[in-house]
């Protein structure tokens, strides 16, 4: 059940991080309105105090962060950008998976 949760706490909080930046590209690169800044903000507010609910080391969070954050891009890249993934696309974020699952889960003496 640890597992889950932790999974599920990474998707949410790489959703909020990529939604907060993909709204300010919205808005430099496509000439979407700046009001855009306002949920992009509250966004990655959202996602820095989720990254802070993992009860283990932040050091930790983080680095097995980045292998959620990596597959949630790809699949913001197909569903949102839609543009379909390579098969290295696929690779790389189910390589990136594996090494948080090792960071998170990997039996530990204290």
């Amino acid at each position: 059940m640890l597992e889950l949760k932790t999974t599920g706490l990474f998707v949410l909080t790489a959703l909020a991080e990529i939604l907060g930046c993909y709204l300010p590209y919205l808005w430099l690169r496509e000439g979407k309105s700046i009001w855009l800044l306002v949920p992009a903000a509250l966004s990655l507010a959202a996602f820095a105090w989720l990254l802070s609910l993992h009860p283990t080391a932040a050091g930790r969070v983080y680095a097995a962060y980045g292998g959620v954050y990596v597959f949630m891009a790809i699949l913001w890249l197909w569903g949102v950008e839609g543009i379909r993934p390579t098969s290295w696309d696929l690779v790389g974020s189910g390589v990136a998976l594996l090494g948080m699952a090792i960071i998170m889960f990997a039996p530990r003496s204290a």
